[in-house]
This record gives C-alpha cells, structure tokens and sequence, in this order.
C-alpha cells in the first residue's frame, strides 16, 4: 500500500474553515506527490459568478440550479496552473472578487448545485486517479474513501491575517466576513462544513507552508 500511494493511485483531502491554508498547501502536496489538484471550491466560486452575471436572485432556488446545470464549466487540474473557465470565459480573478465571496455561500447552499457539482468532483478524482482535492466536504461527502483526509485549521486571528494580504479588506473585515461564511457553511443542511471523523486535525496557526506540506506529505507514505 505504501508503493502504491507513493507512486500509483492516490486521493488526498484536506478540508478546513476559511484562511487555514488549504489552497496553497493542497497545491504544493500536489506537485510534490506529482498529482493533480481539485480546488472544489473555486467549482461553486464559477457557478456563482455566474448566477450574478445572469442577474438571477440568490433566492431563487430554482433560478439557480438552471444556472447551474446549463453552464459550461471546465477546471483545470495542473497544480502549476489550475484556471477555471465557465461560459468560455477565464473567471481565475473574477470568481475571488468581493461580490462572488460574498454570494458564495448562498448559492453553494443550493441543494441542486451540491448534487451536479459533487457528482463532477467524484469524476474529476477518478479521471486523475492520483489527486489532492480542497474544499469543506471533501473527505466527508465527496471522497469518503479517500487515501489520507486532513482537517487543517487554524486560528481566527491567523486566519483573518493570511486572507486579509490576498484582499484589500482590513484584518476585523475579514474576520468578520470569515465568521459569517464559516458559520452558513457550517449550519447548511446539505453537506455542512465538517471534519470527517477519520480525518487527521492539523493546526497551522504557528506553522509555515513548507512545515505543513512537508507533514502531510510524510502522512501519506506512513
């Protein structure tokens, strides 16, 4: 099994709250484990945009599971260079803009659009075979039967300063714009943000990038 995961088939989750690092941890595993990457997120991010790009109200259930199910979505899987197009359009800057963050949450509530888009990240990880996915229900809805599943976390205070460098939000902003998505995620009644009860909990509050990859790398090889 050892070979076979340092070498063959193998599928990584790593989950988290917002800000704890999980995209460019799961990036960098990916490529030192020569996998594919799936940013699940970044998924829900372009059905988003384009709920608000075809003006349908983020309360309209069914106006956004239409949106969802006729758009054209394609993700790339390079760790290098994941991108992500929807409708033929490259959305890699649009969908981290304030308007996409602040709708997110609403459309990915969507019990239509958890269905579509799940069933395309399960084919996407046995299309690859060898990948390191990210997002908020990876190993406990979408991959259960994954290689290894990481939680990572980290505190609110660490968390609110790493995303705040990426925006030009201020750290309380951002705080409080972290609670309130983590707190809709978390309480949704389909597939909620949770750590799956097999995962490996790993907090990077006082930890750098190149200690966490470093870590769950040798995790998966144990």
């Amino acid at each position: 099994m050892a070979d076979e995961l340092a070498n063959g088939r193998c599928v990584v989750a790593v989950d988290g709250p917002s800000g704890s690092g999980k995209s460019t941890v799961s990036r960098r595993l990916a490529s030192a484990l020569n996998a594919r990457y799936l940013d699940t997120g970044a998924m829900y991010r372009a059905v988003t945009w384009a709920v608000l790009r075809y003006g349908v109200d983020l309360t309209d259930v069914e106006g956004i599971a239409k949106v969802a199910g006729e758009l054209d979505l394609v993700i790339g899987t390079d760790p290098v260079a994941p991108h992500v197009r929807a409708d033929g359009v490259d959305v890699d800057v649009d969908i981290r803009g304030p308007e996409v963050t602040a709708a997110v949450s609403a459309v990915a509530a969507v019990p239509a659009v958890r269905k579509l888009l799940v069933d395309r990240q399960r084919e996407l990880i046995d299309e690859a075979g060898r990948i390191v996915v990210e997002g908020r229900d990876i190993g406990a809805v979408v991959a259960p039967d994954a290689d290894l599943k990481v939680y990572l976390t980290a505190s609110a205070d660490a968390r609110a300063r790493r995303r705040s460098l990426e925006t030009t939000a201020s750290v309380d902003d951002t705080h409080a714009d972290l609670l309130r998505r983590d707190t809709l995620d978390s309480t949704r009644a389909t597939d909620p943000l949770q750590q799956a009860a097999d995962a490996v909990e790993l907090d990077t509050t006082a930890m750098g990038i190149d200690e966490v990859v470093a870590r769950l790398r040798a995790m998966v090889t144990a």
